[in-house]
């Protein structure tokens, strides 16, 4: 029995894909390995082959037309045999002591028949221009190390949410949420960290670092000109998140977990406002508009809540040249706080 299967979707990661792969490999005949090639035009797809031949009982190796980092992760659910689901992309790795208790945990609550519906681990951001690492932690969110569910959870602050790195799903659990990410489409890790957890019942913190997220390569989606460009993107992102649960159906939700789920909602739209804000033209002006009014029409209760009570609505009535440096600035703070860019 595999306990994880860890998909890593590639595309032109020739040059430090080694390493992630390698890492992984590190839990031996307990996991499953999944690389989906992207489409790659370099050394991809033939490193992802030679894996596989090599390791034949951990490793598979997908290949697709470039369809983006989304359908990575979809491909990688489809063909998941393990009892947890994690994606690690190719430029990070894990820590090896958050990896081995991971493992053992995991085993623990096998051996008890007593298996959560998701683990939560801190990350690292690493970006080697830094003077140390930042850890993200939920320490003062999550109670450690037992059994858990939603009514135990502690208030986010404004600037804090779950990301993926922090999640390892159940497998049937997360596909039992029907979450497909979109293709050719940056930021989906936002809903990929946001449209399971209402099926996650029972959880399971464990307080150690395990996910190592590598910053500092010029293309990656998180510098400021990228996210300032891709825009549009991110809008899609919102879309897809107003589209997983409307406001009725986050009503009869537990308490916490629908306070969560709003807060998440409130802290991606502060995002996505960003993205759109970040130069003042004519096209993002309407586009944002748009936005507004494409959520008005399919969810009036949403729509109130999140344009007139909700972190948004200060800066809702600002002028957009204000409001686009507003939000500038406000990343750029949190760049600096979490070594971001």
């Amino acid at each position: 029995m595999k306990l994880i299967t860890f998909c890593v979707p590639s595309y032109n990661s020739q040059d430090y894909m080694r390493h992630c792969i390698d890492c992984l490999l590190n839990g031996k005949e307990d996991v499953e390995i999944i690389i989906v090639d992207d489409g790659s035009t370099d050394s991809t797809s033939a490193i992802a082959d030679e894996y596989q031949n090599k390791y034949p009982t951990i490793v598979k190796a997908i290949h697709q037309e470039n369809s983006g980092h989304g359908e990575g992760v979809n491909q990688g659910a489809r063909y998941a045999t393990g009892l947890y689901y994690k994606v690690v992309d190719s430029d990070d790795w894990l820590d090896d002591n958050g990896y081995k208790t991971l493992l053992e945990t995991i085993k623990k609550h096998l051996s008890e028949n007593n298996l959560p519906d998701c683990y939560f681990m801190d990350f690292v951001y690493n970006k080697p221009s830094a003077s140390s690492p930042f850890v993200r932690d939920y320490k003062k969110q999550l109670p450690e190390n037992r059994m858990f569910s939603w009514d135990e959870v502690r208030k986010f602050n404004v600037d804090q949410i779950f990301l993926m790195h922090a999640l390892i799903y159940k497998t049937e659990k997360y596909r039992e949420s029907k979450c497909v990410l979109p293709k050719h489409t940056f930021y989906v890790d936002d809903i990929f960290a946001y449209t399971p957890l209402p099926f996650m019942k029972k959880l399971f913190y464990i307080p150690t670092p395990l996910y190592m997220y590598f910053i500092g390569r010029s293309d990656q989606s998180v510098t400021i000109d990228n996210i300032i460009k891709r825009y549009k993107m991110q809008i899609t992102v919102q879309k897809e998140m107003f589209n997983a649960y409307s406001y009725k159906e986050l009503l009869k939700m537990d308490k916490p977990l629908r306070k969560y789920m709003i807060h998440c909602l409130m802290v991606i739209l502060m995002v996505t406002l960003f993205f759109t804000c970040g130069k003042n033209t004519k096209e993002r002006k309407e586009d944002t508009k748009e936005l507004w009014r494409y959520l008005k029409k399919k969810d009036k209760r949403m729509y109130y809540r999140l344009k007139y009570h909700s972190y948004a609505t200060v800066v809702n009535f600002l002028p957009f040249k204000l409001k686009g440096k507003i939000m500038t600035r406000s990343y750029l703070r949190l760049v600096k706080k979490e070594n971001l860019g």
